[in-house]
């Protein structure tokens, strides 16, 4: 444990103390369910990073007719 995280933990700690028995509970349980979700959400955002492209066109087809369809033409005389 590094300088750094032993000194989060001491002034959360002292921030704790003011709470109430309740809030503490409640914290605990917070803190615990965030931990159990914790392993769940680093694997699933792993496995999402691997993105395949969801649609039945290209990806050259969707950037094509993106470009089309924001592109503006205004159509203006140049006179000389």
């Amino acid at each position: 444990m590094t300088f750094t995280d032993k000194h989060l933990i001491e002034t959360y700690t002292d921030l704790f103390k003011g709470l109430s028995s309740l809030n503490k509970i409640e914290l605990i349980e917070s803190l615990s369910k965030l931990l159990k979700n914790d392993n769940d959400t680093v694997e699933s955002r792993f496995y999402n990073s691997f993105g395949a492209f969801s649609s039945q066109k290209s990806a050259e087809e969707l950037i094509i007719a993106d470009i089309k369809a924001n592109t503006n033409f205004k159509s203006k005389e140049i006179e000389f």
